[in-house]
């Protein structure tokens, strides 16, 4: 007796979800040796732009001893993602249309690289800004003395609002692929999305105008790029009314 179709599948997600969780435990394995040389490689922006003499501190016992492992983790999914995005990618790939393949293919890439490219981004371009901004802005007689796990939990937020902000292009193309909108739409509504970005830009990033800045423009410029792109995936009345017959 031959197992239900809804079993098949449940049966084959939990065998894709195994075979990413196996992944990413495996690069954990390797990074957990480098745990220290990675936090530290992560804390360089910060030590930067303390003063003279000044460094990290822990305010709990066990933080020095697990937050470079909560680092090492966090790393090892973020360079999981690609084989995260196969083992989705073949769970569904066989319920999609020939043109769905030929599209989500490319999707799946450059939303990974573009993620990769939105935390280079943060890390090289906006944490020395924003760390010595905030690290000069403190009042006169005031030591700053950060905590390491707070450092990480602030770091991984900026890491994570610039991944999912370039991640833009997608998003856009996904809306016009879909049906959702168009590009003539969005090009006429791109004052409003330039705003949006600013306000985005306020509340994802710490308090200061300069990294504010550097994640609106960025996302202004991506949906620029997405808009480009959209309009040579943008299905045509008589395309799309081709596939659905």
């Amino acid at each position: 007796m031959s197992q239900s179709p809804l079993l098949d599948h449940l049966l084959e997600l939990r065998r894709r979800v195994l075979r990413g969780v196996l992944v990413v435990l495996a690069i954990f394995a390797v990074l957990a040796v480098f745990a220290d040389e990675l936090y530290s490689f992560l804390a360089a922006p910060m030590l930067a732009s303390l003063p003279q003499g000044s460094t990290l501190i822990a305010t709990d016992v066990a933080t020095p001893f697990f937050t470079p492992f909560k680092l090492a983790l966090v790393v090892s999914v973020a360079l999981a993602i690609p084989v995260l995005l196969w083992q989705l990618w073949a769970f569904v790939a066989p319920g999609l249309y020939t043109r769905e393949k030929r599209l989500v293919v490319p999707l799946m890439v450059s939303s990974t690289l573009l993620f990769y490219a939105g935390i280079a981004f943060a890390y090289w371009a906006v944490l020395p800004l924003a760390l010595n901004f905030l690290a000069n802005a403190a009042p006169e007689g005031v030591t700053v003395a950060t905590d390491i796990a707070r450092y990480l939990d602030f770091v991984l937020a900026i890491f994570m609002a610039f991944g999912i902000a370039f991640e833009t292009p997608v998003a856009i193309i996904l809306l016009c692929w879909t049906g959702v909108t168009n590009v003539k739409s969005l090009r006429a509504k791109r004052p409003y999305v330039i705003v949006v970005a600013f306000i985005v830009g306020m509340i994802l990033t710490p308090p200061d105008v300069i990294s504010q800045t550097l994640l609106a423009i960025p996302m202004w410029l991506l949906f620029e790029l997405g808009l480009l792109i959209a309009s040579l995936y943008q299905q045509t009345p008589r395309a799309a009314e081709a596939e659905r017959d």
